[in-house]
């Protein structure tokens, strides 16, 4: 199959991204039930401004602000083996003319970190936003106590940027600087690469 399994491809019917180990579905207030179970979980949800849903008419609510932002894309992430919803991603300030947007919202149930799932949604949605979307500069901001987004993040081959000071309340009511990290459309190539590497290896790993 050798380099086959990287002609993913955007499903222009549905707008879903299709990759190898998941596909991002257009996110709706159907996902609810199947989201609360990661997103309910205080380790999944420890970095999220916003409140944890612990039931599903909360879940439902919180899906419905999140859809109804119309400078937001929202996905669900579909594991491709069993259709299972293993997490939520999403561009939001989205500004076309302005070719930029940032990605956020992102949670993985807990069974699910460590394999190929959370690098491969990057993968899909970089690709949508620079090859699809025609993007100058994607975003992603971190809370700074948040060392292991920070790593990640850096190894991915993203440009810290700098930091807000007490840019936005905790869910303790705590404030946060946030870290931002940024992508460029010609830095895209090489973090592209490195994300192929990265799902294919996690993915024919052992313990993926």
């Amino acid at each position: 199959m050798g380099h086959e399994i990287w002609l993913y491809c955007v499903a222009v019917n549905n707008n879903s991204l299709l990759g190898s180990t998941v596909r991002l579905v257009p996110l709706s207030t159907d996902h609810a039930e199947a989201l609360l179970p990661s997103a309910s979980d205080p380790e999944v949800w420890r970095w999220m401004p916003r409140p944890r849903p612990e039931t599903v008419p909360q879940m439902h609510a919180l899906l419905s602000q999140m859809i109804a932002d119309p400078a937001r894309r929202c996905f669900a992430v579909q594991r491709c083996d069993d259709d299972a919803v293993i997490g939520s991603t999403s561009l939001y300030e989205l500004d076309l003319a302005e070719g930029r947007a940032e990605i956020g919202a992102t949670w993985f149930d807990r069974s699910c970190w460590g394999g190929p799932y959370n690098a491969e949604s990057k993968l899909l949605l970089f690709s949508h936003a620079f090859d699809d979307l025609r993007l100058t500069r994607l975003a992603l901001r971190t809370d700074n106590l948040n060392v292991r987004s920070q790593r990640a993040l850096s190894r991915l081959g993203l440009v810290y940027e700098g930091t807000l000071r007490s840019h936005m309340r905790r869910q303790d009511g705590t404030r946060r600087d946030s870290l931002y990290y940024s992508l460029l459309a010609d830095e895209w190539p090489t973090i592209r690469d490195g994300l192929r590497a990265r799902v294919a290896a996690k993915t024919t790993a052992p313990d993926a």
